[in-house]
């Protein structure tokens, strides 16, 4: 069962999402909170998986509730909001993913499918790729796509999941980054990073034993002391 709380301050919005979740057997709702705080202390003592957070609420927002989290025992957020330009900003503060009001029963239903995607052993799916892997299974809210290896320049780990980037955009992949850097061309110059060196213009060296990748799109990536005398070897620098 996936252990689920609803943060919002609207009754109506809560009770009807409720109501959409009562579809999944697998969804268990344990707490609801009307606010930031409330919430804050059902996760705490709840200790749920899964939490669909509004945005706009009184005195704290989600937005803010969520920097207050500890990432280290954070369950999965979802923001639910009515205000799409939210989507972008929740993103960076490492929301899950994010649905719109009202929300729509096929959006939702994607989302869980994330969630529970997100909870399953990697294993089984990068055996079906077979022992060197091509190309990446992704997908961008409803899209499922298929990433060749040689578009992609990096792929990076947040708290919301597995991210695979190209230079035209990003979307997520259900591969774990010890998967890509066994079986794949990437290498790794960070420990939440994976860079393809074909996609690798050049390294920035910087104080301390650290540095900064640009790729060939314009992207900047870190590298940290532990990764950076492996990188420099594998384009002949001494």
């Amino acid at each position: 069962m996936i252990r689920t709380l609803l943060i919002d301050d609207e009754p109506l919005a809560r009770e009807e999402l409720a109501i959409l979740l009562e579809h999944h057997d697998d969804i268990e709702i344990v707490g609801e909170a009307n606010n930031a705080i409330e919430g804050m202390a059902q996760i705490n003592q709840l200790k749920p998986d899964l939490v669909f957070l509004d945005i706009q609420m009184p005195k704290i927002t989600g937005m803010e509730m969520l920097a207050m989290l500890d990432p280290g025992t954070m369950p999965r957020v979802v923001f639910v909001t009515a205000y799409d330009q939210h989507a972008v900003a929740a993103f960076e503060k490492n929301a899950f993913d994010y649905l719109l009001k009202p929300v729509v029963e096929s959006r939702l239903a994607t989302t869980l499918e994330r969630v529970r995607a997100a909870q399953s052993p990697q294993q089984p799916l990068a055996e079906v790729l077979g022992e060197t892997i091509r190309h990446l299974p992704c997908y961008q809210r409803n899209t499922l796509k298929v990433v060749r290896m040689e578009q992609v320049e990096y792929v990076f780990s947040d708290l919301s999941g597995v991210h695979v980037a190209t230079a035209a955009d990003t979307s997520h992949t259900q591969l774990t980054l010890k998967v890509l850097e066994e079986r794949s061309p990437l290498i790794r110059c960070h420990r939440q990073y994976l860079v393809n060196p074909e996609a690798i213009a050049a390294i920035r060296l910087q104080e301390g034993g650290y540095g900064e990748i640009e790729t060939h799109s314009g992207q900047k990536l870190p590298v940290s002391r532990r990764y950076m005398k492996g990188l420099k070897q594998t384009f002949g620098f001494q």
